[in-house]
């Protein structure tokens, strides 16, 4: 599914997976040994709220990217340490997390404030 980020005046587009479910929210990107640089994972939890992660069992260093029910970035995690069991908060009530390649927000210029286009955020077209 398409998703694009406006970051420093350019649009990012990435293709991303769903995890929706309870189920596919708890497996995430566990086990992948690779991901292509546009691609990523989107976990909609339906409701704003405080959401916290954790690497276990993910094989790849990634970017989380909290993201506010307006398609506003709240923070980033950058390139989390894979394996780790280290509680990864967002710093505020968000609507969904956006996993990518480690090193990915800093390469694109990605920050808070940033706005993620996404039909969960009733942005897209």
């Amino acid at each position: 599914m398409p998703l694009s980020i406006l970051a420093d005046g350019k649009k990012h587009d990435f293709v991303v997976e769903m995890a929706v479910t309870d189920k596919e929210q708890e497996r995430g990107l566990m086990f992948r040994r690779s991901m292509p640089a546009d691609a990523g994972m989107l976990f909609d939890y339906k409701r704003p709220q405080i959401i916290t992660m954790w690497m276990r069992n993910t094989l790849l260093p990634l970017d989380m990217i909290f993201i506010g029910a307006d398609g506003k970035i709240i923070n980033i995690a950058q390139r989390t340490v894979p394996g780790s069991l280290e509680t990864i908060p967002s710093r505020g009530p968000a609507l969904a997390v956006l996993e990518v390649n480690g090193g990915t927000a800093s390469r694109l210029k990605i920050k808070a404030g940033d706005t993620v286009i996404h039909p969960i955020f009733g942005n897209a077209k």
